[in-house]
């Protein structure tokens, strides 16, 4: 199994483990919490179809990687990503990532620009900023995110349900658009997480995003279902025409958070469409 090293804690190596299958054109792929790098099977299957290189890997505390109690900010993330990166050296490629890592797409382009990226995209897109302040009164109530802390702490797997249940909306789209087979794997997924990073994480959410997005000089697709409750459609994406200088946006009309597992047709048509341009 690959891996590559990105840090040490008490002397240890921290390792991510990623999956890199076909060939062609590399498409760089990060999850979403609380999920690991498998979770892109839907659109892994039709990029390969397509003729593209697909890496997919876990992010620190999560899958297959490392698990330490250090690095949970999204600079740390980013160099990570980094170092996967220059590992494979790779270029000319396309960076994805999903709710989370969408975080990890923009602080990377902001912090290390596009020398290595010709594209990039997002699915359920975390920037701007999350936090609702003074200055950013679109965010979200800085309460919510205490109460989720407190509800982690007290029994992180009533959390995850709870969270999966809003992640997939599935009062609404069970169990056509979501089974409760893959309701059960992706909450299996959650259950082998770090307790430490399905806590610490939480804070990761409120990093402010709005320096970076300037310095983003890539053509950037962003897809987000309008019923998204996880990361509000108008806290979000609906901001990020004219913070992105080359911006496509998508909805997915009655999409929840998790758009790229419940609207596949919808979400792979619009990447495989983006990518071709």
């Amino acid at each position: 199994m690959p891996h590559v090293t990105v840090g040490t804690e008490n002397g240890a190596d921290i390792q991510l483990y990623y999956e890199d299958h076909g060939d062609g054109r590399p498409v760089v792929l990060v999850h979403g919490y609380p999920l690991d790098g498998r979770s892109w099977e839907r659109q892994e299957r039709v990029l390969l179809a397509a003729g593209y290189r697909v890496i997919a890997y876990d992010r620190r505390g999560f899958g297959k990687s490392g698990k330490p109690v250090i690095g949970y900010d999204y600079d740390t993330f980013a160099a990570d990503l980094a170092t996967l990166l220059d590992h494979l050296d790779l270029t000319g490629i396309v960076l994805g990532g999903f709710s989370m890592g969408t975080g990890e797409v923009t602080r990377y382009l902001g912090r290390y620009g596009s020398e290595r990226v010709a594209k990039a995209v997002m699915f359920g897109a975390i920037p701007p900023f999350l936090l609702r302040t003074e200055d950013n009164p679109e965010g979200v109530d800085g309460k919510v995110f205490e109460d989720i802390k407190a509800t982690v702490l007290a029994d992180r797997y009533a959390w995850f349900e709870k969270f999966l249940d809003d992640f997939y909306n599935v009062d609404k789209l069970g169990p056509e658009r979501i089974s409760p087979y893959a309701w059960q794997a992706a909450f299996a997924v959650a259950a082998s997480s770090s307790p430490h990073a399905s806590y610490v994480c939480v804070d990761a959410w409120l990093t402010d995003f709005r320096d970076d997005l300037p310095k983003i000089d890539v053509p950037t697709l962003v897809v987000h279902g309008t019923e998204d409750r996880i990361l509000p459609y108008d806290a979000t994406a609906k901001r990020l025409p004219g913070l992105i200088r080359d911006l496509k946006l998508v909805t997915v009309e009655g999409g929840p958070h998790n758009i790229g597992w419940t609207h596949p047709e919808e979400v792979n048509s619009a990447l495989l469409d983006f990518l071709g341009d």
